[in-house]
């Protein structure tokens, strides 16, 4: 309300008060007293209010709207927790374990057989039967067979070896054969990765050189119990130890023996044996004056006697001119030695009789050896 306003309002009040002090000329209207006065100021008062009020502007007062804030609140996220589904087993299914044979980049001789073997773990839902088998897939078969049944029963979770008999290629180089198996409808499986395999390396055999076998050799002499000169029983001569074949001045004939000591070669092998009569000496001609000497094989008993002289014997060589070359007698030695005999024995004598010439034709044989060589 303006400072006018108030001060007109004040003026009419002291007014109207001033009219009723004592020794005023008016005479108030008969319903008027002592608060008439003051009903008079107070309408006066309130119509002035009236038209101040109505002669201010309005000014309109905006609605007061209690708008509320609200804090977002976290709000704890829940995850929920899934049960993982279960994946199926299917009903064939297989893992490798290990090779039990023949491990991968084995090698093996060219052309030479091997076996094979797998340890495998039956991982399926279904147990395998002799329906199952063994079955070659592809690559290198090396042999085998197309198909092969599996013995036996193998359950869900057990494992079983699985050989196969198998040729290396007769080619050196490296070779690999892929299998599976397969079940008695005809499915066939292997593992995850696909086939299992056979890997091995073909190589050439190693030539290895034959060494010769060890050699012993020994010269063997006459024994003396053995050895010596027989005459035809007119002559009527001991035994002496010199060994003589031909005839004597007397025209008595005369065969000479001797005897090797081969008891330390049992069991041997005979590679070769010679009769080495280089040594001997001739008197006379005893080969052409009485046909030649006979150079043969005879046994007898030690020591030697007379009874020696007509035992019979195997001629080996009959010599027509003094003896140069040894001669061969390694089989005749290897017949005795395999007989367990302790001894090879020779007799010389002439081939005719005694041309009656009273003259002495013989051979002398002083140091004759006996040479071998065998395997110890």
């Amino acid at each position: 309300m303006s400072k006018r306003l108030y001060l007109s309002l004040a003026a009419l009040l002291i007014a109207a008060l001033a009219c009723n002090l004592p020794g005023g000329a008016a005479t108030p209207p008969p319903d008027s007293g002592p608060d008439a006065a003051f009903t008079i100021a107070a309408q006066t008062v309130e119509a002035e209010l009236t038209r101040s009020a109505l002669a201010q502007p309005t000014t309109p007062v905006p609605d007061v709207v209690a708008t509320a804030t609200f804090e977002p609140t976290a709000t704890a996220s829940l995850t929920p927790v899934l049960s993982p589904t279960p994946t199926p087993i299917p009903c064939n299914a297989v893992s490798f374990v290990q090779d039990v044979t023949i491990p991968d980049g084995s090698s093996i001789v060219t052309g030479g057989t091997f076996t094979k073997t797998w340890r495998l773990r039956n991982t399926g839902s279904c147990t395998w039967n002799s329906s199952y088998s063994l079955v070659f897939d592809r690559g290198e078969k090396m042999g085998g067979p197309d198909t092969q049944p599996l013995a036996g029963s193998v359950s869900p979770g057990a494992t079983v070896d699985v050989s196969v008999s198998l040729t290396a290629p007769a080619s050196a180089g490296n070779y690999r054969g892929y299998w599976r198996l397969r079940d008695g409808a005809g499915v066939l499986f292997g593992l995850s990765t696909g086939s299992f395999w056979v890997d091995i390396k073909a190589v050439n055999p190693t030539v290895t050189p034959t060494l010769p076998p060890a050699i012993a050799f020994v010269s063997l002499t006459p024994i003396a119990s053995g050895s010596g000169t027989v005459y035809e029983p007119a002559a009527g001569q001991g035994i002496p130890s010199s060994i003589l074949a031909g005839d004597t001045g007397s025209n008595h004939l005369a065969r000479g023996y001797m005897s090797f000591d081969i008891a330390a070669l049992a069991g041997k092998t005979i590679t070769n044996a010679t009769l080495d009569l280089s040594g001997c000496s001739v008197v006379r001609n005893p080969f052409s004056n009485l046909a030649g000497i006979w150079v043969g094989e005879v046994e007898f008993s030690l020591p030697l006697s007379q009874s020696a002289y007509n035992i019979s014997g195997t001629g080996i060589q009959l010599l027509n001119a003094a003896p140069g070359s040894p001669i061969s007698v390694t089989a005749r030695v290897q017949t005795r030695v395999n007989a367990s005999s302790p001894r090879f024995q020779i007799r010389l004598h002439p081939a005719g009789p005694s041309n009656g010439d009273s003259l002495a034709d013989y051979i002398s044989c002083g140091s004759p050896t006996l040479n071998i060589t065998y395997q110890p």
